[in-house]
């Protein structure tokens, strides 16, 4: 079992259990990244906010005890709840930006992060 110093507060800490542990230890998900791969961050480094990640799709599913937990707790978004996306942005309510705002803006930066169906995400990445 994993144990961390007294007073980590990474949602690792609070959700990983031993039984999780016992069910997880030694588990691959199916692109064959190791449960231990996908907290080694978290356990390493205690001062983390979350302290885990998914090695792949299928690690939400494979582990769903862990990162069912996790997500809920972070997003407020349990198993059964559906996201429904508008992408009508004429909704949008944005308050514009007082002058002095505006004046600090040099540039702005969207980043959008996806992952090709069946690869690893970041714990599972090799050349």
């Amino acid at each position: 079992m994993v144990e961390f110093p007294y007073g980590t507060k990474s949602l690792l800490c609070k959700y990983l259990s031993a039984d999780l542990w016992k069910r997880y230890q030694g588990r691959r998900d199916k692109v064959g990244v190791p449960f231990e791969q996908m907290i080694l961050s978290g356990c390493q480094n205690v001062d983390s906010g979350i302290g885990v990640y998914a090695g792949s799709h299928d690690a939400y599913y494979t582990f769903e005890g862990l990162f069912d937990r996790i997500i809920e707790d972070y997003h407020g978004h349990a198993k059964n709840d559906r996201h429904v996306s508008d992408m009508d942005y004429t909704k949008l309510n944005c308050p514009p930006f007082t002058e002095e705002e505006k004046s600090m803006i040099i540039s702005t930066r969207i980043r959008v992060g996806r992952n090709l169906a069946a690869f690893p995400l970041g714990p599972g990445i090799t050349k």
